[in-house]
């Protein structure tokens, strides 16, 4: 029969299912293409390095030799030779599922594809299929939605378990069904488990509901207690909360076998003053006194951007919710909070009426708003109420309202379908059937332009700064990206401290740390030393980049990638070469290294070009050219152990302007002699004689330097008896076309073979 249930039914799920679909590869577009080296949000790499642990079997990472310093990735907690996420496993669980596949991505969109599902059927639950299937759009066009769900963050996940829970929970008592109980009981575990006061401020209105219909029942019932727990909807309770008690238990159970406390999360463990509640708050070297004043201006921000930029059409999506909230109150003004007079819960009735759902999910918003002024991270989020330009905010939304998105987005719809329903039967009251769906077509035209308009200003400036962050990423992982790395490990700078992927989340390690490259922290000779010790014969590779690295996403170091080299010898024999760009008057040449300086005049006229000549052995680094004069201090810079050493040639020009060129390199003392890695970090400053990796010499790039700049340096190994020409002697870096080349013979002085033919350098 045309029009029955059961086609209706089928023409519902059908609707619903197509949505979910749609919703998947929309947000899996958007993952791929708008943050395929991911976001500026760095827990990413936290959630996708413990999903690798999690498909390994692992909590825990154990680094090659209990090198944890060295590869302690970001948010990680070090323990001995191991290291752990500060985070729940749930999210990073789900997340693991696509990666079992070989591509995470995967679960993102399904996801976003639960959480489409779930809004229409709760839709449908609390009103009607228009509604929900309206809920689901409104859902997938919410710009918070859109960005938050293609990214590898928690919130969405733990949305899809909340959901879940609602869904199955109200099922489970008005069909009387304990396989919903169970799947409600489940679901509010894992939200626990994934998120414990996310999900403790989603359920509270569910657990209200709960307390108050049994405590109705009970006092409704014959007297008799064994009646009144013989009814299923006791039972069904008491499934939920026997498996939401599982999940509490299992949450205390995890943290006891983290941090060998229950009572302690592991992400207190990692900053022991991130947590709820108002005082003094700290993670990291970020701390402030967060009070309840403080709370509220930060909250109200946060549900002013909410209401104007994130929600779906911006100030139309939070109209609407206004205008459905307000209607539907007012529908039911007068009648009981939970359920009407005439089906008040007795015993032999279903306890979630039509207007219970309705309520629960209206209750949830109160309850998100109100429980979140005690987490100070709603005041980080935003980088505090006086910047709302600035922050994850401005990227995401608020994401700890995530679970607001889908109760926002039901009672818009209902207020845009209650509202149609009204312009409906007015037009026709005084027209026609035909002159209504004329007029609501009208409006459909006027209004969408109109959210389009919105939901552009909402996305624009959003989309446009992630994809600078990509266009930033990719810039900087360039050389690596083409590099094929075999059997290597990769020593990554620190702009941000010791952390892997904290900024450079692509750059992460596998759970075993067995595959085809390591990542390993830059953090100074002795632990470089160490990591190639405990990498064993991996080839060595340094990744560096040119620039400051800041936040603003506009700004591109340029990525830059060396092959390394161990070198060991009695003593080595080094020599730097540079470009003397035109106007320098004089020359210094420094020699670095644990805090000591040697520096010395070069008392020859200055041409094209110098080259400063130095040794490296057990008793340190010295220079060895006749024609320079030492300012203060002459000898060489002691070798401690192992030290960072450096050669520094300064070009002053009139003015007192500088030029530096700047050769770093480890070094450590070894029983036969003295072991250095090899190229070194060359750097070009202007005005200072160190300026980090934001003068990193690049010779592919001749752009980024003056006319005139260029630098090399070799290294060979020098014994008693004279010098000896090693493997890869020359310079790894280039000298622009026509320069001269340098090599070293055994018992000769320097020769260089450039454009001009064959010279003899000065020693």
């Amino acid at each position: 029969m045309a029009g029955s249930v059961p086609d209706v039914l089928t023409r519902n799920r059908v609707s619903s299912l197509l949505l979910a679909a749609l919703a998947a590869a929309v947000v899996f577009l958007v993952a791929t293409e708008l943050f395929p080296f991911h976001s500026a949000n760095h827990d990413e790499g936290v959630y996708l390095h413990q999903a690798s642990l999690l498909l390994d079997g692992q909590l825990h990472a154990y680094p090659p030799d209990g090198l944890t310093e060295a590869f302690r990735p970001w948010f990680f907690v070090t323990e001995g030779e191991s290291m752990y996420p500060k985070y729940a496993p749930v999210p990073s669980a789900i997340f693991a599922l696509g990666l079992a596949f070989g591509e995470p991505r995967l679960s993102l969109a399904a996801v976003a594809a639960g959480i489409i599902a779930l809004t229409a059927a709760l839709g449908t639950e609390a009103f009607d299929r228009r509604v929900g299937l309206l809920a689901a759009v409104l859902v997938l066009l919410t710009p918070t939605f859109l960005l938050t769900t293609s990214v590898f963050l928690p919130y969405a996940p733990a949305t899809l378990l909340n959901l879940a829970f609602a869904l199955a929970y109200v099922r489970a008592h008005r069909r009387g069904s304990r396989r919903y109980a169970v799947l409600a009981g489940v679901a509010v575990a894992l939200a626990f488990f994934a998120r414990p006061y996310t999900a403790v401020l989603f359920a509270a209105p569910f657990v209200g509901h709960a307390c108050w219909t049994l405590e109705t029942a009970y006092y409704r019932h014959d007297g008799s207690t064994g009646q009144y727990l013989q009814h299923g909807f006791v039972a069904r309770n008491l499934v939920v909360a026997a498996l939401g008690l599982v999940g509490v238990l299992t949450t205390l159970g995890y943290n006891w076998l983290l941090t060998g406390d229950p009572l302690v999360f592991p992400y207190a463990a990692f900053a022991p003053l991130d947590g709820l509640g108002f005082g003094e708050r700290r993670i990291l070297d970020h701390d402030l006194v967060y009070t309840p004043a403080l709370a509220v201006r930060t909250n109200l921000v946060l549900l002013w951007e909410s209401a104007t930029r994130w929600t779906v059409g911006g100030w139309l999506g939070t109209a609407a919710f206004l205008g459905g909230a307000s209607a539907w109150l007012r529908r039911r003004a007068g009648i009981a909070p939970w359920v009407a007079p005439d089906s008040s819960p007795t015993l032999d009735r279903p306890h979630c009426s039509d207007d219970c759902l309705a309520v629960l999910l209206l209750a949830v918003v109160p309850s998100v708003c109100i429980g979140n002024l005690a987490f100070w991270g709603t005041y980080n989020v935003s980088s505090g109420p006086a910047e709302l330009g600035d922050g994850l905010l401005s990227l995401f939304g608020p994401l700890y309202h995530f679970d607001l998105v889908v109760p926002l987005a039901i009672f818009g719809a209902f207020g845009i379908v209650a509202a149609a329903d009204r312009l409906r039967a007015a037009v026709t009251a005084r027209r026609s059937k035909r002159a209504a769906r004329v007029v609501l077509a009208a409006l459909l035209v006027v209004s969408l332009p109109a959210v389009g308009v919105a939901e552009r200003d909402a996305l624009d400036g959003p989309v446009t700064e992630h994809a600078e962050t990509t266009e930033k990423y990719g810039t900087v992982y360039e050389p690596v990206l083409a590099q094929e790395f075999d059997d290597a490990v990769v020593f990554v700078p620190t702009p941000y401290g010791d952390w892997l992927a904290h900024p450079f989340q692509t750059l992460r390690n596998d759970a075993g740390y067995g595959g085809d490259v390591l990542y390993a922290l830059d953090r100074g000779p002795a632990s470089d030393f160490a990591v190639l010790e405990a990498t064993g014969n991996r080839t060595p590779y340094r990744f560096s980049y040119h620039g400051e690295w800041v936040p603003d996403a506009t700004d591109r170091p340029i990525g830059k990638l060396e092959r390394l080299e161990r070198r060991s010898g009695e003593q080595l024999s080094g020599t730097t070469r540079v470009g003397v760009p035109s106007g320098a008057s004089n020359a210094i040449v420094r020699l670095e290294g644990d805090g000591e300086v040697r520096e010395f005049a070069v008392e020859d006229g200055l041409g094209d070009r110098l080259a400063a000549n130095w040794t490296v052995g057990p008793d340190g680094l010295r220079l060895t050219d006749d024609d320079v004069q030492p300012l203060g201090e002459n000898g060489s810079v002691p070798l401690n152990g192992t030290t960072e050493f450096a050669v520094v040639v300064v070009l002053t020009y009139e003015g007192g302007a500088t030029l530096t060129y700047r050769q770093e390199f480890d070094a450590r003392r070894t029983d036969d002699g003295v072991a250095v890695v090899w190229p070194p970090a060359s750097s070009v400053c202007r005005l200072v004689v160190d300026c980090g990796l934001e003068g990193t010499y690049l010779p592919d790039h001749p752009n980024e330097h003056f006319d005139g700049v260029w630098l090399n340096g070799t290294l060979v190994e020098m014994s008693l008896e004279g010098v000896n020409i090693t493997d890869n002697a020359w310079t790894t870096d280039q000298t622009p076309a026509g320069a001269n080349l340098a090599a070293v013979a055994r018992g000769a002085p320097n020769i260089a073979v450039g454009a001009g033919g064959l010279v003899l350098e000065r020693n």
